[in-house]
């Protein structure tokens, strides 16, 4: 054990062919007859696995003992000073184009090698778009549901020309030197692995436990194995890193190429009114909706914070202040966060009655400003634009603006006024916003 601990970060490349399989998991049926078959995808996924370990653990371990130094290739010829040797990084190679002291092989020589280049290059070259493939499987899931990315990222061929580019940028500041790329690559595939390692182990402990003795014990022995699994990977992680920096220095490069996309792709797209639709508590306050759209009897929209004050208090500030009379209907909005991680806004909206004042209730929103801007915008549909009436958002004036960029919440009137600008052009249809 302790010797594979110490040779394992040197194989930790050869395990690659773990992580395209694992890339492709979605792509594996279940049973002829029905393809989205849990168990069968399970067992197959598995049988994949076991045959992908079966392979590389030959192939690893044999091209290992073939290119070892006092082998088949002598010492000197892995020297990287004062002259770098023909072995390095093409051991098997150096083999396949007969260049070894030792007759291996009749075959082997320049057309053999040259074969046996080619074929390795459409390996590596299979690995890198196995690769692109779980990026492009991946991103289009998650990273536009955030804002993270344009909307054009969720169509494939920009996302490869987005991520290409990239490549392309990490290979230039590395000088495509190939035992840069191979660390990289190598930490990448282990970064993967001990996070799947890790998981596997907390989801096991996470099952629940059996009242059998036999069961139990059963349920520490595998808990002790993945456990174990665990800290191999993560030591091979940290010797791996330590031991050719490079590789984390590239993922570090592409991971901040992202997020800076990323960060850039949330300012950008901050001002998009991005609704998705509205969702509705039950068909009664869908009806009730229609009729408040429809009837454009409210014309002053007057957003509330609920549990700052009462709606009394609230009403006889906002007449008074705004000079609005009694005989004028207000139209209150309460708006209550959902996950504001989402970009797009889908606002569940139901209506209710407090002693005689009509109240809409916006939940599970992302963004208050955007809300806001729709509801008033959806209301002032059937009639002249809305007043929207807002106290002053108190606090810096900066950590506000970048509270809305990141959040959805902070800078509210500012927000709604910038929103509402950039969706209706023409100031006689557009809403007003009074702050006071």
């Amino acid at each position: 054990m302790l010797i594979a601990c110490l040779i394992f970060p040197k194989l930790a490349l050869g395990m690659s062919g773990f992580e395209t399989g694992v890339l492709h998991i979605h792509l594996i049926r279940g049973r002829e007859d029905d393809p989205a078959n849990a168990e069968g995808r399970i067992r197959r996924t598995r049988l994949l696995l076991i045959t992908a370990a079966l392979i590389m653990s030959v192939m690893l371990l044999g091209s290992s003992l073939v290119t070892g130094t006092g082998t088949l290739i002598p010492v000197e010829e892995f020297r990287m000073t004062p002259e770098r040797g023909k072995a390095v990084d093409r051991a098997l190679a150096y083999i396949a184009h007969g260049e070894s002291p030792f007759a291996v092989c009749p075959l082997f020589g320049s057309v053999f090698g040259t074969v046996y280049d080619i074929s390795t290059i459409l390996i590596l070259w299979f690995a890198g778009a196995s690769a692109m493939a779980g990026l492009l499987n991946m991103v289009p899931r998650y990273l536009p549901r955030y804002g993270m990315a344009p909307e054009w990222a969720a169509a494939y061929r920009p996302l490869v020309i987005a991520f290409t580019v990239i490549n392309l940028v990490v290979t230039w500041c590395f000088r495509a030197d190939v035992s840069s790329q191979g660390g990289a690559y190598a930490t990448g595939v282990l970064v993967l692995m001990t996070s799947a390692a890790i998981g596997s182990l907390i989801d096991l402990n996470r099952k629940p436990r059996s009242v059998e003795p036999g069961l139990q014990s059963w349920r520490k022995l595998k808990l002790a194995a993945f456990a174990l699994i665990s800290i191999v990977f993560i030591y091979t992680t940290a010797a791996n890193v330590v031991e050719r920096p490079d590789g984390i220095i590239i993922a570090s490069i592409f991971i901040a190429c992202v997020l800076c996309m990323s960060i850039i792709s949330r300012i950008w797209r901050s001002r998009e009114l991005r609704l998705n639709e509205f969702r509705f508590k039950n068909e009664s306050d869908r009806m009730l909706w229609t009729d408040l759209c429809a009837d454009g009897g409210f014309r002053v929209l007057v957003p509330h914070r609920p549990g700052s004050r009462s709606l009394t208090d609230k009403e006889k500030e906002v007449r008074r202040k705004h000079r609005i009379p009694a005989e004028v209907p207000l139209l209150f909005l309460e708006v209550h966060y959902g996950d504001t991680s989402e970009f797009h806004n889908t606002p569940v909206i139901s209506v209710r009655q407090d002693e005689g004042r009509s109240i809409l209730v916006a939940r599970d929103v992302a963004s208050v400003s955007h809300t806001i801007a729709q509801i008033a915008i959806e209301l002032g549909k059937s009639g002249a634009p809305l007043d929207i009436v807002f106290g002053w958002s108190l606090g810096n004036s900066m950590r506000l603006a970048v509270e809305f960029v990141l959040f959805g919440q902070g800078d509210v009137p500012n927000s709604v006024f910038d929103l509402l600008e950039n969706a209706i052009p023409d100031p006689k249809k557009r809403p007003t916003v009074l702050v006071g």
